[in-house]
């Protein structure tokens, strides 16, 4: 394989990671603060966003430098 389709399938595979992760920290998020408070719909959204947008910051060089190494010993 050429470097670029191997750097294409190391990011696909990668965003098929990340992506669900922060998906379900933001919705993990707006079910516990929907169970557990009495917090306005506007601040249960907006932390949901918040939480989703910071999980998808973290976890996506961490993904994509594991996905990379097992590519590279594959």
């Amino acid at each position: 394989m050429e470097h670029e389709q191997v750097e294409k399938e190391v990011a696909r595979r990668s965003a098929w990671i990340y992506i669900p992760i922060s998906l379900g920290a933001g919705l993990l998020f707006l079910l516990a603060a929907s169970l557990t408070g009495d917090y306005p719909l506007v601040a249960r959204i907006g932390g949901t966003v918040w939480v989703g947008l910071l999980s998808l910051i973290v976890s996506m060089p961490v993904v994509i430098s594991r996905v990379k190494k097992t590519a590279r010993n594959n």
